[in-house]
C-alpha cells in the first residue's frame, strides 16, 4: 500500500496541476487539497470511495448527494462553458466551470488511485495522459513545455511503480513512445490552442456568440440608432412566464439636453418596507453581453453572484468591474408588484424628501409637487425656456388626470395611441431640443426619446420620475423556462414612483416598427392603455390579471418560429471531436506498446547464431503466452512451453518444439536449417493458436503489457 501511495503522488499532483492553470486567481481555500486526499483514500480502502464522492461533490458544487440532479446540471453547464469562455478563467465569475475543474481533478485521480491498486497499467498511463494532457490543450501555451516534462515524469513514475522487478531493455522503447505521446500532447501544434484541435471551437451547435454591447440604445444622442442585421442573444433569463423588462441602469440625471447616467442616489433605491411576498426570482445566464452592469427584472434587491467581485453600488445596482463574461450566471431576487389601476388610482401624491431629485428638470429648478400650486416654472427659471413646449403638452395631455396615476396613463396613451407618434429608428433633425423637437415638431422616434420626453414631462408635472434601461422581456421559451433576451430587446422604458409599491415601470414606445419584443404583463401597465392598432401585442392590453402563462400574450414571438442569432436551449448533442481526441490517444498507446513489442522482437532476432535465434523463438512464444495471461511462460523451458500449448489452448506444438530444440542443443551442422524450420513452425503454431481465440482474446494479447515486463 505504501508503495501503491508513493506511486500516486506525483501523478495526481500534475492532473491536479494541469487544471489549475485554467484559473486564474487561484484557489486558496485547500479544495483542491482536499479533492486530493478524496481522490487517492480508496488506495488506503476501496470502499472509501462512495464516501469520497459525496465529500467531493459537496466541495466542487457545494450539494449534497440529494441534490445530485442539480450539481449534475451546475457541471453540465460549467462543462459548456469551457467552449465560450476564454481561459484562464476567474474561479469568482465563473463558479460552475471552477466546480468542473475540481471534478475532473477528482475523477481521474480516483481512476489513478483505482487502476494503481488492481494494477492496470494501461488504466493508470492513460489516467495520467488524458487527465493532465487534456487540460493542457485547453489553457494558456505558457510553460506547455514544463507541463510536458511533468506529464512524462508522472507516467514514467507510474510504469516504474507498477513492477517490483527491474525493467527489461525492451521496456525502453515504449517508455520513449509514453514520451513522445506525452509531448505531443501538451507540445505539439496539432493539440496547442488555436491548432488542429481547436478546443474552443468545437461547439458545432453553438458557436462561441462574439459579445456586443448595447450602451447605443441609452448613449445616443437622439440622432438615431441602427440595430445590427443579425439578432445576437445576450441573456437567457430563467424566470416566471410573466413579461418583464430586465434593467441594467437608470438614468436620473437630465442635462445638457439629455438624459444620462449617474451615480444612484438614494431615491434610486427607495422601495416598501413590506414586500417579500411580490419578490421574483430569476436567474441570469450571461451568453454575448459586453458590459459591466449586472441585469435583473425592474427593481432588483439582491444580487447572488457566489464570490465573484462585485461591486454593490447601491441596493439594487451592482456592476462586475472585469465585464461580464460568456458562461457568467448570478441570481437575482427582484420586487414587482402587481398592483391593479384601481389601487393605483387612490395612491395620493406624497413623497419622501429623498425623491426631490426626481422632480428636477435642470440644474437648478425643481418642479413643485403634484397637485400643488403651479408658479411660474419657466419665468423663474430662463434656461428652461426652450422646453416651455414640453410643459404646456404635459400640462393639456393630463388636464383631466386627477391623480399621479390618471397622469401617467395619460401619458402613455398619449404616445402610444393617441397623439399621433411613430416609431423609427432615424428620426428627422430639428432646430429646437431634441425631446421638444421630437414632442412638438416630428413626433417619429426610438424609444430612448419616448421614453426621455415622458419622464420629462412627468416631472414638469410634479411627479417623480426617471428613465430605465436594459432589455425589453424578450422571447419566453416555455419548453425549458427561460426567456431568451437578444441585442435587439435593447430597451429604454420610463419608472414613476408610487407611495407603498416604489418604482414602477411603465413603457410608451408604440409597439409597431419597433424591433424589440414584449409587453409588460403587470396589470397596471395593461389597463393603462388601450388597443394599439396593429401591435402584434394588442390582445395583450386586454387580458385579465391572472392570464400570465401564454407568453404569446405578451407580444413573444412563438418560440419555435421566432428568429434569433443563436437557438434558446443550449443544444450539445454531440461532442465527436472530442471521442475522437481521446480515441487518437488510446490507438496512440496501443501502438506504442506494439511497436515496442515488434522492437524487442527485432531485437532478439537480429543474430547470425542459429542458438540465439532459437531462444528468440522461444522467448516469442513464452511472451505470447503471457500476454495471453497463461503464468508460468517467462521461465519455462521449450518442453514446457509445449505443455502449456497444449493443455491450456489444445493445439500440437511438437513440430516446433523439436525444431527449437534442434536448433538450440543439437548437433552445430544442422542448427541453421533447424533455426529456419523453428521460425516456420512457430508462425504457423502461432496461427493456429489464433485461430482458437477470440476477437477480444487477440486484441487483449496486442495491447497486452505484460510480456515488456510490466504487470496489469
Amino acid at each position: 500500500m505504501r508503495r501503491r501511495l508513493a506511486t500516486s503522488v506525483l501523478p495526481a499532483l500534475v492532473i491536479a496541476l494541469a487544471w489549475l492553470r485554467l484559473e486564474s486567481p487561484h484557489d486558496t481555500s485547500g479544495a483542491v487539497l482536499a479533492i486530493l486526499v478524496l481522490a487517492l483514500a480508496p488506495l488506503v480502502w476501496q470502499p472509501l470511495a462512495v464516501v469520497s464522492v459525496v465529500l467531493a461533490t459537496r466541495i466542487a458544487f457545494g450539494e449534497w448527494p440529494r441534490h445530485l440532479g442539480s450539481a449534475g446540471g451546475d457541471f453540465r453547464r460549467g462543462f459548456l462553458d469551457f467552449y465560450d469562455v476564454k481561459t484562464p478563467f476567474d474561479p469568482r465569475v465563473h463558479s460552475e466551470m471552477r466546480g468542473v475543474v475540481l471534478t475532473a481533478v477528482f475523477g481521474f485521480v480516483l481512476l489513478l488511485a483505482f487502476a494503481l491498486a488492481r494494477r492496470w497499467t494501461p488504466a493508470a498511463v492513460g489516467a495520467v495522459l488524458v487527465g493532465a494532457g487534456w487540460p493542457a490543450t485547453l489553457g494558456p501555451a505558457a510553460h506547455a513545455g514544463r507541463l510536458g516534462i511533468a506529464i512524462l515524469l508522472a507516467a514514467l513514475v507510474v510504469l516504474a511503480g507498477m513492477t517490483g522487478r527491474r525493467l527489461p531493455r525492451a521496456a525502453v522503447p515504449a517508455l520513449a513512445l509514453v514520451l513522445l505521446a506525452a509531448v505531443a500532447a501538451t507540445a505539439s501544434s496539432a493539440v496547442s490552442p488555436g491548432g488542429l484541435v481547436a478546443w474552443q471551437k468545437w461547439d458545432f451547435y453553438n458557436a462561441p456568440v462574439k459579445p456586443v454591447s448595447v450602451a447605443f440604445v441609452w448613449d445616443a444622442d437622439y440622432s438615431g440608432i441602427t440595430f445590427p442585421r443579425k439578432r445576437t442573444t445576450v441573456l437567457q433569463i430563467d424566470a416566471p412566464p410573466r413579461s418583464l423588462f430586465w434593467r441594467a441602469a437608470v438614468l436620473d440625471v437630465f442635462e445638457d439636453d439629455h438624459w444620462v447616467e449617474s451615480t444612484p442616489r438614494p431615491g434610486d433605491a427607495l422601495e416598501p418596507v413590506s414586500k417579500r411576498t411580490q419578490l421574483v426570482r430569476q436567474r441570469v445566464h450571461v451568453v454575448g453581453l459586453r458590459d459591466t452592469r449586472l441585469v435583473g427584472a425592474s427593481d432588483p434587491v439582491r444580487f447572488d453572484v457566489g464570490d465573484a467581485p462585485v461591486v454593490d453600488i447601491a441596493p439594487g445596482f451592482a456592476r462586475l468591474p472585469s465585464g461580464l463574461t460568456q458562461g457568467f450566471t448570478y441570481d437575482v431576487e427582484s420586487y414587482a408588484p402587481r398592483p391593479t389601476a384601481a389601487q393605483l388610482e387612490r395612491v395620493p401624491a406624497r413623497y419622501p424628501r429623498a425623491l426631490a431629485e426626481f422632480r428636477r428638470v435642470g440644474s437648478t429648478a425643481v418642479a413643485p409637487l403634484w397637485g400643488a400650486r403651479r408658479g411660474p416654472l419657466i419665468d423663474d427659471h430662463p434656461a428652461l425656456a426652450a422646453y416651455a413646449p414640453l410643459l404646456h403638452a404635459a400640462v393639456a395631455v393630463t388636464a383631466h388626470a386627477h391623480s399621479p396615476y390618471a397622469a401617467v396613463t395619460a401619458l402613455v396613451r398619449w404616445f402610444r395611441v393617441g397623439g399621433g407618434f411613430r416609431y423609427t429608428n432615424r428620426p428627422a433633425e430639428t432646430s429646437a431640443p431634441p425631446l421638444v423637437g421630437f414632442v412638438a415638431q416630428t413626433r417619429a422616434g426610438y424609444c430612448q426619446q419616448f421614453a426621455g420626453a415622458m419622464a420629462l414631462m412627468l416631472r414638469y408635472l410634479g411627479v417623480p420620475a426617471r428613465v430605465a434601461v436594459g432589455f425589453s422581456s424578450g422571447r419566453y421559451d416555455a419548453k425549458h423556462h427561460r426567456w431568451i433576451v437578444t441585442d435587439h430587446d435593447a430597451h429604454a422604458w420610463v419608472e414613476a414612483w408610487f407611495r407603498g409599491y416604489g418604482w414602477l415601470p411603465f413603457d410608451p414606445t408604440p409597439s409597431a416598427g419597433r424591433p424589440e419584443r414584449g409587453e409588460l404583463s403587470a396589470p397596471y401597465a395593461r389597463s393603462s392603455i388601450g388597443p394599439i392598432p396593429g401591435s402584434a401585442g394588442a390582445a395583450a392590453l386586454h387580458a385579465g390579471p391572472n392570464d400570465r402563462s401564454d407568453p404569446k400574450r405578451h407580444g413573444e414571438s412563438n418560440p419555435s418560429t421566432a428568429r434569433t442569432g443563436q437557438s434558446a436551449p443550449r443544444s450539445h448533442g454531440s461532442h465527436a471531436n472530442l471521442i475522437l481526441l481521446l480515441l487518437l490517444v488510446c490507438a496512440a498507446l496501443g501502438a506504442a506498446v506494439v511497436l515496442a513489442k515488434l522492437v524487442a522482437r527485432r531485437v532478439r532476432y537480429a543474430t547470425r547464431d542459429p542458438r540465439r535465434f532459437a531462444a528468440a523463438c522461444r522467448r516469442e512464444l513464452a511472451d505470447f503466452l503471457l500476454d495471453q495471461r497463461i503464468e508460468g511462460a517467462r521461465s519455462a523451458t521449450l518442453h514446457e512451453l509445449g505443455a502449456l500449448v497444449r493443455d491450456e489452448l489444445s493445439v500440437e506444438p511438437d513440430a516446433f518444439v523439436a525444431a527449437a530444440t534442434a536448433a538450440r542443443f543439437g548437433p552445430p551442422a544442422g542448427a541453421e536449417a533447424a533455426a529456419r524450420d523453428a521460425r516456420r513452425e512457430l508462425r504457423r503454431l502461432l496461427r493456429q493458436i489464433r485461430s482458437r481465440l477470440e476477437l477480444h482474446e487477440r486484441v487483449r494479447g496486442v495491447l497486452s503489457l505484460r510480456s515488456l515486463g510490466l504487470a496489469e
